[in-house]
């Protein structure tokens, strides 16, 4: 079996360079060209969500991979309007990705590879079969993700892994994305296949990740990369390197969507899109992004070093 991307020294998945923490930005926050007041036309892009009293919820189905818990206790998944500023292309080829993507935009690429296997792999069921008993680090969704918290997996899933409180700060929000020990995933990993298209001078790195419905990332800033949603749905918002996002470090995304997305106008609001199961998001280097799972999702990304 060849090597997996991005094994560090120590067993873990290494980061990409000019990282800190899980791949994000440590530099100041600062305001963005262009922001105005709220207009009347202007309403948030994603509708949020009723929250209800805890009651027994049902496994989700086998097409969600039963990480959509169904029932009377559950929340709802946050609503999406179809709204997409990020081209899609199922026919890209390499040289049309290096001219026209690469060093300048963000892409979603549709039927690049093919990952039913290990799609099927991360499963609920086969997950905490597998790895149910590993010891997983969390992060805090925050810009700078500090906090790091080493728990059981199975423990996670069960008791962890719940919707996002709209009220909630980052820092209070533990999130399973990156820091993957490689030789106890090892197993999961060598089935996933990675995007064929790669940047001189570059080497891969996977980060994997499982997160509740509402939870993200907000905004910030690393090299380029892929990131491919294997179960769930995931909201991306981005900015061009020159262009510096309006946010508060440790705000979630959700937050952020409520009460400042609202007051941008047209021309300040950012590229944005929902990345399905099976599509995989290219963004180049530099590029503030900010992530929104509107599900339960799992993830992995692919990062360029």
């Amino acid at each position: 079996m060849p090597p997996l991307p991005g094994r560090a020294k120590g067993g873990r998945f290494r980061e990409p360079s000019g990282c800190a923490g899980r791949c994000h930005d440590d530099g100041d926050p600062g305001l963005p060209r262009g922001g105005g007041l709220m207009t009347p036309a202007v309403r948030p892009l994603l509708l949020l969500v009723f929250w209800t009293l805890a009651a027994p919820a049902r496994p989700g189905s086998e097409g969600d991979g039963g990480w959509q818990r169904r029932g009377p206790g559950t929340s709802a998944a946050v609503e999406e309007e179809q709204r997409c500023t990020v081209e899609r292309r199922a026919d890209l080829t390499y040289a049309e990705f290096i001219q026209h993507y690469a060093f300048s935009r963000p892409v979603i690429l549709q039927g690049l590879t093919d990952n039913s296997r290990f799609r099927a792999l991360c499963s609920r069921e086969r997950l905490l079969a597998s790895f149910g008993d590993n010891v997983v680090r969390l992060s805090t969704a925050n810009t700078y993700s500090y906090q790091k918290v080493d728990i059981p997996f199975q423990e996670y899933v069960e008791q962890l892994l719940h919707p996002q409180d709209p009220n909630s700060l980052g820092n209070d929000t533990l999130y399973f994305f990156g820091d993957n020990n490689f030789t106890e995933w090892a197993s999961l990993f060598r089935h996933y296949t990675p995007p064929t298209f790669g940047l001189l001078g570059t080497t891969p790195a996977y980060s994997f990740g499982i997160a509740g419905a509402g939870s993200g990332v907000p905004f910030h800033w690393h090299g380029p990369g892929f990131s491919e949603v294997i179960y769930g749905r995931k909201r991306w918002f981005l900015y061009p390197p020159e262009k510096t996002p309006k946010f508060h470090p440790n705000k979630t995304t959700l937050s952020w969507l409520r009460d400042t997305y609202p007051t941008l106008t047209p021309s300040a609001r950012p590229l944005e899109c929902t990345i399905q199961a099976g599509e995989v998001l290219y963004f180049p280097d530099r590029w503030w992004h900010a992530t929104l799972n509107l599900d339960t999702s799992v993830f992995i990304s692919t990062f360029l070093s």
